[in-house]
C-alpha cells in the first residue's frame, strides 16, 4: 500500500466551511482507492466522506508516495 502525504495546504482547507466534516482519514482512504500511477497533478471527483460530505481530491504521485495537494468540498 502506497504512503499518502497530505500537504499543509490541504490540512488547512479542512477548516474551511466548504470542507467541513471531511477528515484526514477520509482523504487517505480516498487516495488509496485510486488505482495506477499519477505522474501529473490530477483532480479526482466524487469521493464521499463518512459524514456524507462529497469532495474532490487533487493528487500527484511522487517518489515518496501519493501527494494530496488539495481538497475541494461540495
Amino acid at each position: 500500500m502506497q504512503r499518502v502525504i497530505v500537504t499543509d495546504h490541504a490540512r488547512k482547507r479542512l477548516y474551511d466551511l466548504r470542507q467541513d466534516r471531511i477528515s484526514v482519514n477520509d482523504i487517505e482512504a480516498a487516495a488509496h482507492e485510486i488505482p495506477g500511477h499519477i505522474p501529473t497533478a490530477t483532480r479526482f471527483r466524487g469521493f464521499v466522506a463518512r459524514s456524507g460530505r462529497v469532495f474532490d481530491l487533487v493528487i500527484k504521485d511522487i517518489a515518496t508516495g501519493r501527494l494530496v495537494i488539495t481538497i475541494i468540498g461540495k
